[in-house]
């Protein structure tokens, strides 16, 4: 199918002249026809002129780059966003047929997400683009390193950019290896009455989402128990450095 582009056509049109008018209402012959060309009308209607000749256009695909955390964050999620955009087609055209489909990749996929969302939907340009672009091998993977001694996160040799809330978050969880927090807990744990704002039992879950992001492909060592809470599991690629003294967060 083609994309289609908008275009005006010109208009042109013969019409008598007026002397030769008055020349026919006299003598009731033919008069000569003068051909006269007219500007472009502002408000003639737009065609649509197909690309390649010989086709129509039948639809549109717009692809729209956005992840469940991007729509959580702006107060919506996916299914409320396509939900809305088929109930403004069908205002506009109530005929129009809609149909939606999610775009998957690879947890960690990089590049920006409308580019990940067109490889996954086999968009042939975005396809043509991938086969064209030279591969560069990925570093192998260094592992985790969560160095509660000096606050910081290393992936793969990198310091992650955690904020200090997010490592509190990741620390209380390692601390307490293999136990299942429930998200009250880590409320009342990790944030007091002086914090500008406090998360509750449902926004919690918005910064454990974030910190699973900046953990990238190593974000399931944060894992979901459903209906309860969260829980730390150590990976063979996950070491842990402890400080000289027992962490004051550590009951």
């Amino acid at each position: 199918m083609s994309l289609a582009t908008l275009d005006r056509p010109t208009t042109s049109f013969s019409a008598p002249s007026a002397r030769s008018l008055a020349a026919a209402e006299r003598l009731a012959a033919p008069a000569p026809v003068q051909s006269v060309e007219t500007p472009q009308a502002a408000d003639a209607a737009p065609r649509l002129r197909a690309v390649p000749a010989g086709t129509e256009a039948r639809g549109f695909v717009l692809y729209v780059g956005l992840d469940e955390l991007k729509a959580e964050l702006a107060g919506t999620d996916l299914g409320q966003i396509v939900a809305q955009l088929k109930s403004l087609v069908a205002d506009l055209v109530p005929t129009a047929e809609t149909h939606a489909a999610v775009a998957l990749a690879p947890q960690g996929a990089g590049g920006r997400d409308v580019d990940v969302v067109r490889l996954a939907l086999q968009d042939p340009a975005a396809l043509a683009r991938q086969r064209q672009t030279p591969v560069v091998e990925s570093k192998p993977r260094g592992g985790v390193v969560i160095d509660i001694s000096r606050k910081r996160l290393l992936l793969d040799g990198e310091t992650a950019p955690l904020t200090y809330k997010e490592f509190e978050l990741l620390q209380y969880l390692v601390l307490r290896e293999g136990r299942t927090i429930d998200r009250a807990e880590l409320i009342s744990s990790l944030w007091s009455a002086a914090d500008d704002e406090i998360p509750n039992e449902r926004t919690i879950d918005v910064h454990v989402r974030r910190l699973r992001a900046k953990l990238g492909a190593y974000e399931d060592i944060v894992r979901t128990v459903r209906g309860v809470g969260y829980r730390f599991d150590r990976h063979a690629d996950v070491s842990i450095r402890q400080a000289s003294t027992p962490s004051p967060d550590f009951i």
